[in-house]
């Protein structure tokens, strides 16, 4: 494993600031960081495994501060002895969702073989990684798959309306499974669609592209993933994900 020099540097840098601050409780640095950056939404704080940083979780991203809250590291913090990303597990368990309360009733339900096996996906009608991964969603066996139709208007502008007859068609997984492998959409008449509940529901799970899927132990797999990738993740092998965005804090 490599780790970039920068990182270093500015990791020993923050050590060098941190030992001359003053060490402060979990409760007191929170409440200070709030102060200070009164728009950013911090939800904890805790020490990190290095002495002096405290780790602060800001929504669905983690962050490194000193005791002062003036320095911050946005990156992740290695184990260098143990081989380990000790951010990518953290942020891991952040995202993770709870999948018994996603609203199941909103997503197109497809059940193959004898679907014990659950998981859901975020998926656009003209999003040709999605049409990628329903390929390979196909491969896989004893799995039930509920798609969230969440069409992403400003790259697809067609996308809505698609979305919009594959709910309405009096069976919604043959109408999406045909679209998604030969491009042909039914006639279907107009009706109510949870299409707006889904934009909401995706922004509060921090999910802003397709595809994304979301197995039942709560974990993500952002972007297009191969059957054998999620085989492998259904199994509970695969490495924790990283981080995809950098935080930015923000104050007055």
């Amino acid at each position: 494993m490599r780790v970039p020099l920068v990182m270093v540097l500015v990791l020993v840098s923050a050590a060098s600031v941190v030992s001359a601050a003053s060490p402060a409780s979990e409760t007191e640095m929170e409440a200070r960081l709030k102060e200070l950056y009164p728009s950013t939404r911090i939800s904890a704080v805790r020490p990190s495994e290095v002495s002096g940083l405290y780790e602060v979780t800001m929504g669905r991203s983690v962050a490194f501060t000193d005791p002062t809250g003036r320095y911050f590291v946005f990156g992740h913090l290695f184990d260098m002895k143990e081989q380990k990303d000790l951010t990518a597990q953290r942020l891991s368990d952040i995202n993770r969702i709870d999948f018994a309360q996603l609203p199941l009733q909103d997503a197109i339900k497809t059940v193959r073989g004898d679907g014990s096996r659950k998981l859901a996906v975020f998926s656009d009608p003209d999003c040709p990684y999605c049409k990628g991964l329903e390929g390979e969603l196909a491969k896989l066996d004893n799995v039930t798959v509920y798609t969230f139709l969440y069409p992403l208007e400003g790259l697809h502008p067609e996308a809505k309306g698609k979305s919009e007859r594959i709910w309405c068609a009096s069976n919604r997984a043959r109408a999406w499974s045909e679209f998604m492998t030969t491009g042909k959409l039914p006639d279907a008449p107009k009706c109510a669609t949870p299409i707006e509940r889904i934009n909401q529901l995706a922004g509060s799970l921090g999910i802003n592209g397709t595809p994304t899927l979301i197995l039942q132990d709560g974990s993500l797999i952002p972007g297009a993933a191969s059957a054998a990738e999620i085989e492998r993740r259904l199994a509970g092998k695969a490495a924790p994900i990283k981080a995809a965005v950098t935080p930015r804090l923000k104050g007055d």
